[in-house]
């Protein structure tokens, strides 16, 4: 396979659950970057070669005994340095300054006042301004190593950005990469290109290209069988990977009964009609309503939904003659908040059924193409492949399908009912022309029955969630704020419309506290 010498960017992981974020920003510059744990790094560091190094942020307190730090060859190699909050503590503590806990703690919202000009800052701040930054932060520097000078404060952060030009090491106390600091993405711009001196060579083409030689190398003369979900991760993967191998991949689409309205219908005339990639389609309804009766934890429906997703796949790989690899759209952030994406120290938030939900005794080798890739950037990468827009645009659909959207047992019925809201609520979303301007929408059927009136007569019927929100990446998410005229509108036609629905709420939780889905 052909060795490809992009820029890079190593970034290491101290547990985050923003790391991921830093990468996303340096990826926007069109520079290539990696994420590793700290355990790792300096292996990592070695093969890489990068032309800078980012340190994120994490849980631990540098003051604590063997708290994590960044291998020293790092401050040692002459290469640009970036300390983001943990980050900066940690380089501080390593290179001989001081950092201590029990001081004013800044969580959320806050100012910084730039106090010297430098690279970092270049055409982005100037000094006497003040600026609005994010911070999440316990501990804090309180002496700087030698070489080092204050360039920003705050008001509970003395050391809010410090720099040694000298050396091309700069740490800031805040997150640059959360959306929360406006001016972030700049600031990591001017590290990357401007201090590193990256160029901009990694592309979605360029991706394309070498993920197709990776393909290739990985498959050989194998046969693949792709699970398609009928959401786009799944659909750019199947594309991408047929292009690579062409008739070696074969497309499994699982109908588990967990879909949303005529989705089944839109997947199998995309693939049979559009790419002519052979495809199967598997009724496999009463096998996972089966399965799934009588669970309600969150997290046994996700790892039934993958156990079963695996049985499937595997009886239809014999069918076609042995296939070697699985494939699936696994994205970054699945991995994520699955589990750290290279092993790391982040914590699990939930598994995903295409990741933490594969069972052990799987008999077929994995092939995911976008596992180091955002949502934004498949759809792009999805561009790239010549995929309509109408399947590119979709908003994320989960694998597990309805099933993490009704809370509590999933049955038949209640998917039934579920379908239909869902199908009034991004209906009506279209309609309004608010489609595109919305991360992701959906209905949600929740394990609770009210009472109302309908005509003369008492109901006792189940309450609908609505859901919709806006984000670039999914990682964070505020709520869509939609005109009320908006939201009664639509409630009036779900209870008109939909029997066994006789109250609707609107859900204005923002992620985090919250996550997207509600299991």
């Amino acid at each position: 396979m052909t060795e490809h010498h992009h820029d890079k960017i190593l970034i290491v992981d101290f547990g985050s659950q923003v790391t991921q974020l830093i990468a996303r920003r340096v990826r926007e510059e069109g520079v290539y970057s990696e994420i590793v744990p700290f355990q790792s790094a300096e292996k990592a560091f070695r093969e890489m070669r990068p032309k800078g190094v980012i340190l994120s942020g994490g849980p631990a307190s540098v003051t604590e005994m063997e708290s994590p730090r960044a291998p020293q060859a790092i401050f040692e190699a002459g290469v640009p340095v970036f300390g983001i909050c943990y980050g900066e503590q940690a380089m501080a503590a390593q290179l001989g300054g001081q950092v201590e806990g029990g001081h004013h703690r800044e969580f959320g919202r806050a100012e910084v006042e730039v106090l010297e000009e430098t690279p970092l800052f270049q055409d982005v701040w100037r000094v006497g301004e003040r600026y609005p930054v994010w911070m999440s932060h316990g501990d804090r520097v309180t002496k700087l190593p030698d070489g080092f000078k204050v360039v920003a404060v705050s008001d509970n952060a003395p050391f809010a950005a410090v720099a040694d030009v000298k050396r091309n090491f700069y740490g800031v106390q805040f997150h640059p990469e959360v959306i929360h600091t406006p001016n972030g993405a700049a600031l990591i711009r001017n590290f990357v290109r401007k201090i590193a001196g990256c160029g901009g060579d990694w592309t979605m083409k360029a991706f394309r290209d070498e993920a197709i030689e990776r393909i290739r190398a990985q498959v050989g003369q194998s046969r693949v069988i792709c699970g398609l979900s009928g959401g786009v991760d799944s659909a750019v993967a199947a594309v991408l990977i047929h292009e690579a191998i062409g008739d070696q991949l074969t497309c499994v689409f699982v109908d588990h009964g967990l879909l949303r309205m005529a989705e089944a219908k839109k997947v199998v005339a995309l693939f049979r009609d559009s790419y002519n990639i052979p495809l199967v389609h598997v009724d496999a309804e009463e096998t996972f309503l089966g399965a799934l009766a009588g669970v309600s934890d969150p997290e046994v429906k996700r790892k039934t939904i993958g156990r079963l997703f695996i049985e499937v796949f595997e009886a239809e790989a014999k069918k076609i003659g042995g296939a070697e690899f699985l494939a699936q759209g696994t994205l970054y952030p699945d991995v994520i908040e699955s589990v750290s994406f290279t092993g790391g120290p982040s914590v699990t938030i939930k598994s995903h059924h295409n990741v933490g939900g594969l069972p052990e005794r799987m008999n077929m080798k994995l092939v995911e193409p976008l596992r180091e890739l955002f949502k934004d950037e498949v759809r792009a990468l999805g561009r790239e492949l010549g995929l309509p827009e109408a399947f590119v645009g979709r908003h994320p659909f989960p694998g597990p399908g309805l099933a993490i959207r009704i809370p509590g047992e999933v049955t038949k019925e209640k998917c039934d009912i579920l379908r239909l809201a869902d199908e009034i609520y991004l209906e009506e979303i279209r309609r309004a022309g608010l489609y595109d301007d919305i991360w992701q929408a959906f209905a949600v059927l929740l394990p609770v029955r009210t009472v109302g009136v309908m005509g003369d007569g008492r109901t006792y019927d189940y309450v609908c969630g609505l859901r919709a929100v806006t984000s670039v990446d999914g990682m964070t998410a505020d709520f869509y704020p939609f005109d009320m005229r908006f939201v009664g509108h639509v409630a009036t036609r779900i209870i008109n419309e939909v029997r066994g629905i006789n109250r609707v709420v609107y859900d204005v939780t923002s992620k985090p506290p919250g996550t997207i889905e509600w299991e």
